[in-house]
């Protein structure tokens, strides 16, 4: 990979920033923006008409971030200076607070008149004429509803741990109604809407020599429900108690009926039975017995609710298998990947993927080919254990050099996500960068200061 070596640049599109385009050529620019635990990024591609084309992937961050509406719409003017209002693309991987929240917080700079969208790209997941994506968004829902319920009962029953736990889980959803708006916005942004699925030709982008390829969200519905590792042989990194703890309760999205085991009129709500002489002595007292002075064995009261965490994270894992991940083809093979936040069956499908190219008689492109010409890998899920996969994803990366990650461990530990991101997978991708990955929460690797720019709000790199 040649890397431009560029200094620190204005923030706006300023005349600076032109100057230094113009005297040093470039193939492509990525730019990370730094708003916290989200996604948000710009691509800039040199373009035949004079103007680069300029496309920005998501725009969002998690729900819990301080100030999240001033911090988006600080990114959302800096995306508006710097491509001088004219994006000719614009992408919305999936319906994730953390991915798209950014078009609710700045509705407004999104809907200004001065700004030009050309074009918008949802998944096809996303398309409502679409059978499979009916049936899954309504899947999606009636799981959603049963989680909250769930989370209000286990609340009231005195576990806020486990409450905290699941809540920080639907926090990808937003608020209540809140992706479904957003999204919303992201559709109504260009009169140009399509929605891409992997069987779709690759697109040449208009005036460059750049072409993009589909590889998911997978059509099939069972790649779409395998989000969790094998328990033979996992293909993620590391060791996940959780999924192996998912796997056994089988797939929550086939149908789950949270309810309590007995009828009302048998129930004692939990607030009640604490003042009852019986329950304070058998239940939350020391027992009498001196060999086993504690009673928690007796209590099943929200037993019965355990499953809900493991439910939320297969209703998170759901919607990210539903992902638009795209694979940028520069003019001279190298290939920048866009991998949002697909887990295991959306990364094992590309496997079978293949286009035949215009032009180029037997010639064809196959997902393992795109991955082993791909020297950037914008990180999946934030460094998560279930979002690279390894011998069938960053294992065929064989001339990868750079990694983008958008995580902040800091809130992340907030979030109870301590593993985010997973430390062997930071370490193997270091490993095969020859320590080129790149983080929103850290500054830039000393060895990457002269190649990769970078300032308060953004790290970007110039190919």
């Amino acid at each position: 990979m040649a890397m431009t070596i560029i200094e620190p640049k204005p923030a706006s599109g300023s005349s600076q920033e032109k100057s230094a385009d113009n005297q040093q050529p470039f193939r492509a620019k990525v730019r990370m923006y730094r708003q916290g635990l989200g996604d948000c990024f710009l691509i800039t591609i040199p373009s035949n008409a004079g103007k680069p084309f300029h496309v920005v992937i998501d725009c969002g961050v998690i729900l819990g971030t301080k100030q999240p509406e001033k911090v988006m719409k600080q990114v959302v003017q800096h995306i508006i200076d710097t491509t001088e209002s004219h994006i000719n693309l614009l992408v919305a991987t999936h319906e994730h607070w953390d991915h798209i929240s950014g078009f609710n917080q700045a509705k407004e700079l999104w809907k200004s008149k001065e700004l030009k969208i050309d074009e918008v790209w949802l998944s096809w997941a996303e398309d409502p004429k679409n059978d499979l994506s009916k049936k899954l968004k309504d899947e999606h829902l009636n799981l959603k509803l049963t989680l909250q319920a769930a989370t209000t009962r286990i609340s009231m029953s005195g576990n806020q741990n486990l409450a905290e736990e699941i809540s920080s889980l639907m926090s990808f959803f937003g608020a209540a109604g809140s992706t479904s708006d957003a999204l919303q916005v992201v559709r109504e942004l260009s009169k140009k809407l399509r929605y891409c699925t992997p069987k779709d030709a690759p697109t040449t982008l208009s005036g460059t020599n750049v072409k993009v390829y589909v590889l998911g969200p997978p059509l099939d519905e069972r790649f779409i429900k395998k989000f969790n590792p094998s328990k033979r042989k996992p293909e993620t990194y590391g060791l996940n108690a959780m999924s192996q703890y998912t796997d056994s309760l089988g797939p929550a999205l086939e149908g789950s009926d949270i309810d309590t085991p007995f009828d009302d009129r048998f129930q004692i709500p939990s607030v009640a039975a604490k003042q009852l002489p019986f329950f304070q002595q058998f239940y939350w007292g020391d027992s009498p017995d001196p060999t086993e002075p504690d009673q928690s064995w007796r209590r099943i009261d929200d037993s019965w609710l355990d499953s809900s965490s493991a439910m939320a994270l297969q209703l998170d894992s759901a919607t990210n298998n539903t992902c638009l991940v795209l694979a940028f083809e520069l003019a001279d093979g190298d290939v920048l990947l866009f991998a949002a936040d697909a887990q295991v069956g959306n990364w094992l499908s590309w496997q079978d993927l293949s286009w035949d190219i215009e032009g180029k008689e037997g010639k064809k492109v196959t997902g393992p080919d795109l991955l082993n010409r791909t020297i950037f890998y914008k990180v999946g899920h934030h460094g998560s254990h279930n979002a690279t996969l390894r011998e069938k994803g960053l294992e065929e990366m064989k001339n990868l050099k750079l990694a983008f990650v958008p995580v902040d461990h800091e809130m992340a530990v907030k979030k109870r996500w301590n593993k985010m991101p997973l430390n062997e997978l930071m370490d193997r991708l270091n490993t095969i960068t020859n320590d080129c990955v790149v983080r929103i929460d850290e500054e830039v690797p000393a060895k990457l200061e002269k190649t990769v720019s970078s300032e308060k709000l953004f790290h970007e790199v110039t190919f």
